[in-house]
């Protein structure tokens, strides 16, 4: 079987996740995060902002395996404020060194310059992480089914409710979605980019969104970049989304994000 871009984040990642629990072990951080400013209601905003319009998970995302170099001029604190401005929901903040060129420290930054939750975005695979995350200030974590097993889910979803956290529980087909339903988050993001394939097309969500229950708060992720894009999806079902890139790539970042977010189908 040919190795896939997620099986080499794995490998790496399983390396950084023993040398950094070897680095500061978990009763270090497991202090350090009940110590942690206290939670920011990352799921509850976005249904707040959705009920009247729309719901922005906004990232600060420097770079990407199939992208390269998105932003050079790279400031969390500033971008989270503009966001702020602009008015994003929630911001997720890529922490993954390697392979997007994040890092932890980025995540505190963009948290403690505005009043929004925060999603740490990484690959997570050991309850560590979460942890970690919680440690870092963040409000909410992500869980990518391609990349996990059923037990491992709910392990790792058990862990972050335990510290408060949202879980956003990422999937691109059915089958992962069916899996994501069997656990206890009712936040589901449809990535509309293949991550085994880096392909994107904004049908994954109009075909995944028809069998997501009511109950459950749909974020559509990946390939968004105008208002007519989120017309598309708010008319699919999807009324929260996840954008980087396209905001990312902009000069006035501000902008960019009022602008995507203006004219919202209304509920």
């Amino acid at each position: 079987m040919t190795e896939t871009i997620l099986d080499r984040i794995k490998a790496q990642k399983l390396v950084e996740i023993a040398s950094d629990k070897a680095t500061m072990p978990l009763n270090l951080i497991e202090d350090a995060a009940r110590n942690a400013d206290e939670i920011r209601p990352f799921a509850e905003s976005l249904r707040r902002a959705q009920a009247t319009g729309y719901g922005l998970i906004a990232e600060i995302k420097k770079a990407s395996p199939s992208r390269g170099l998105i932003r050079s001029d790279f400031d969390p604190a500033g971008l989270a404020e503009a966001y702020e401005r602009g008015g994003a929901t929630c911001l997720s903040v890529l922490t993954d060194m390697s392979f997007f060129k994040g890092a932890k420290p980025y995540l505190t930054q963009a948290r403690g310059a505005s009043r929004l939750p925060v999603l740490r975005k990484d690959f997570i695979y050991d309850p560590y992480q979460i942890v970690e995350a919680r440690s870092l200030h963040a409000d909410a974590i992500l869980l990518i089914m391609a990349t996990l097993d059923d037990a491992q889910a709910a392990e790792l979803e058990a862990c972050a409710m335990e510290w408060g956290m949202d879980v956003l529980v990422e999937v691109h087909d059915r089958e992962e979605l069916d899996r994501a339903l069997k656990l206890r988050s009712r936040l589901i993001g449809v990535n509309n980019r293949d991550l085994r394939t880096f392909e994107t097309s904004l049908d994954v969500t109009r075909a995944l969104a028809q069998h997501v229950p009511d109950e459950c708060l749909l974020v559509s992720e990946s390939g968004l970049h105008a208002p007519e894009d989120l017309r598309a999806m708010a008319e699919a079902g999807a009324r929260s989304f996840l954008i980087g890139e396209a905001l990312m790539r902009e000069e006035n970042v501000e902008a960019a994000t009022a602008r995507i977010l203006a004219d919202p189908v209304l509920a």
